[in-house]
């Protein structure tokens, strides 16, 4: 191969060999961690089991009526799991938990009434159970293994449909009502207050594009992703310093600068701040257009120092960004001066800081570019 037909290292390293191909393949096995704590294991466990013995007390008097049906159907064993321990997945809703059950024992007894034996009723009850299921919005998974366990009983009266599928499906469903809203879960799952018009559509079109069932409903997909850019933020906050995001190019004035000279860069910058600094950069005041309104009389006399704010709240380079969000959601603070040893070396703004929360930031590269000093457009 020619030099010029070369990959680059980087490049050639990512090349898929077969023997990373079959690792990959393999690797999609291992099961996916569950991110859960100990309390919400033995909360789903405690839960699970508690449904389970109120349909086994509840549902046992209906053995002594029709001796020949069992009086509890091993799909509430995987119906327990869905309602306590994925409680907002739509497999989980009531209407799931019962429709679903109740529609797949239906069809699993039409399927042995017109095949007979279950060798020929087995397939299709479980896959017209899946489309009626889908055709009610009653997707249940538990619901196809209950379709399966009609064909292979031999059932052929719809009142099996009634009890034992029926009874202990609802006593279930009810069970979790009670047990998920105790323990804080909500159920059914509430949806969240609407979101922009502008996030749904982007939600529905992306669901769209991917056409497959989900085991999470769309209300909760759209909370999750919330979450998701809430604790973006957060971090983001967490992670940056006023150093990375803020203003280096100032506009500042000195003492002796004539007030209508400060009135002018405001109009000519249309700024809403200009730091007061000495001769040696250091900050000694600020001024805002609101200093200007107080004291109308000295807008085309005297010198800035009369008019400026002394007393002034400023921010370290290093400091971190969340430390200063509550100064400017609270106290009314728009700028906000950055020094360093006494000596300004920037401003943040408001803007600056949603600005950082909208972009990736490179604190890395911003921090290095602090090593040059800030230039100022105008000297004290």
């Amino acid at each position: 191969m020619s030099s010029a037909m070369k990959l680059p290292p980087t490049a050639a390293a990512r090349v898929a060999t077969p023997t990373s191909r079959l690792l990959a393949w393999l690797n999609a096995f291992r099961p996916p961690r569950t991110a859960v704590s100990a309390l919400e294991r033995w909360r789903v466990a405690l839960g699970a089991a508690l449904g389970i013995a109120l349909v086994v007390l509840l549902c046992r008097p209906w053995g002594d009526v029709r001796p020949d049906w069992p009086w509890i159907v091993a799909p509430m064993g995987a119906s327990a799991v869905l309602v306590f321990a994925v409680p907002g997945s739509p497999f989980a809703h009531p209407w799931s938990v019962i429709g679903g059950n109740v529609v797949s024992a239906l069809v699993g007894v039409l399927c042995v009434r017109w095949l007979g034996a279950p060798a020929w009723s087995a397939a299709p009850s479980v896959g017209l159970a899946i489309l009626a299921m889908l055709a009610l919005r009653c997707l249940h998974p538990p619901g196809g293994a209950t379709a399966l366990t009609v064909a292979v009983l031999g059932v052929t009266d719809p009142l099996f449909a009634w009890t034992p599928v029926a009874v202990n499906a609802g006593v279930l469903a009810v069970a979790g009502l009670a047990y998920n809203n105790l323990t804080r879960h909500s159920y059914p799952h509430r949806p969240p207050p609407q979101a922009p018009a502008s996030i749904d559509a982007d939600l529905d079109a992306v669901l769209a594009r991917h056409d497959r069932v989900l085991d999470i409903g769309r209300d909760e997909l759209r909370a999750l992703l919330e979450d998701i850019h809430l604790q973006g933020y957060q971090r983001k906050l967490a992670e940056l310093r006023c150093g990375d995001i803020m203003s280096r190019r100032l506009i500042t004035v000195g003492r002796a600068t004539p007030v209508a000279e400060a009135w002018s860069l405001f109009r000519q910058h249309r700024i809403k701040a200009l730091p007061v600094v000495d001769a040696a950069g250091s900050l000694v005041g600020i001024v805002t257009p609101a200093d200007f309104t107080r004291d109308e009389q000295r807008v085309t006399s005297g010198s800035i120092g009369s008019l400026m704010t002394r007393q002034v709240r400023v921010a370290r380079a290093g400091q971190h960004l969340a430390d200063l969000i509550p100064l400017f959601g609270s106290t009314g603070h728009h700028h906000i001066p950055v020094v360093e040893d006494g000596r300004l070396v920037g401003i943040l703004t408001q803007s600056d800081v949603v600005a950082a929360l909208y972009r990736p930031t490179q604190p890395g590269t911003d921090r290095d570019a602090m090593a040059s000093p800030p230039v100022p457009q105008r000297r004290p």
